[in-house]
């Protein structure tokens, strides 16, 4: 299982988690071995070896999972979800949720969970965003996903695919002026080090997904994919716990380093990107899913 965050990270601690526990389901039959930074290559080299089977499991953005599963650019669009709860519950107790899981699997990629990755925010180096005029003229760092292309420049911004083992460098360089993550991702990527305003527009909400390759997942018994699939849901819950613990000391400590918090008004950047919403009507797949996930109640 090889991913892209540091071995630090809430996440990676998640993915040791779920190999203690299908270690534990499996008598010993069955482990993982994770794989941190990059080690394995980049998220988007991760699916492609896992669509080949020449890597069984990883875990990537939902965004850079868009230009391999379209179901999945639904959870990329800014403010999708009502709060926190309303997340939760999409994610972890909706059948929605599984259906977008399930949507890789003609792809060679099976989603087995989400894991939080919060809500994600601007950060920049030279000046503060307190509105999306603030962004006019700024080259903003996104993952590679069209929905959040599409999103900053609906804000203003002019939008910057840079892979993230190289985005340091890039904001360090000038490449960029700014990037958009959750708080433990600012703070243990380094980035704080140079971007010293931290808006919390908190523009979209994309999970992370645990995903297992069609190959490996087809040469497993029903009782091995049984002890998997539950691993990686404890995982899920042990995450979360994680993670809220590291959203707390990321932003303490990046405040403590001098980071400028900024709490804006969020409806101007809602009302800037609700156009967003309004593309997708002619659009059966995803246009469905908005409304699906808008009934979870």
């Amino acid at each position: 299982m090889g991913h892209g965050l540091d071995a630090s990270h809430s996440v990676h601690q998640a993915m040791l988690y779920l190999g203690e526990r299908l270690v534990a389901k499996s008598d010993s039959t069955m482990r993982v071995d994770v794989y941190p930074s990059q080690q394995l290559g980049t998220e988007r080299e991760l699916l492609e070896l896992l669509q080949i089977g020449s890597v069984g499991m990883t875990k990537v953005s939902s965004a850079v999972l868009e230009g391999f599963v379209p179901e999945y650019q639904v959870l990329g669009l800014p403010y999708l979800f009502r709060d926190e709860r309303h997340r939760f519950d999409v994610f972890w107790g909706s059948e929605v949720g599984q259906d977008i899981l399930a949507s890789g699997q003609e792809f060679g990629l099976r989603g087995l969970t989400y894991y939080d990755a919060g809500t994600r925010s601007f950060y920049t180096k030279t000046r503060p965003v307190q509105t999306p005029a603030d962004l006019q003229g700024l080259k903003i760092r996104v993952q590679q996903s069209p929905v959040a292309v599409r999103m900053v420049q609906a804000l203003g911004g002019s939008p910057t695919p840079i892979a993230w083992g190289e985005l340091y460098t890039a904001l360090q360089q000038g490449v960029v002026d700014g990037a958009e993550n959750n708080p433990p991702s600012f703070y243990l990527s380094g980035h704080y080090e140079v971007c010293k305003y931290y808006t919390l527009d908190a523009h979209t909400a994309v999970p992370d997904v645990v995903l297992v390759s069609m190959t490996l997942w087809n040469d497993l018994t029903e009782q091995q994919r049984g002890w998997l699939q539950e691993a990686a849901f404890e995982s899920a819950g042990r995450q979360r716990e994680l993670w809220a613990e590291s959203v707390n000391e990321s932003l303490a400590a990046v405040r403590e380093a001098g980071v400028e918090i900024i709490e804006p008004d969020i409806e101007p950047f809602a009302e800037e990107v609700a156009s967003m919403y309004e593309e997708y009507r002619d659009d059966p797949v995803i246009h469905t899913l908005i409304e699906r996930i808008r009934e979870v109640r």
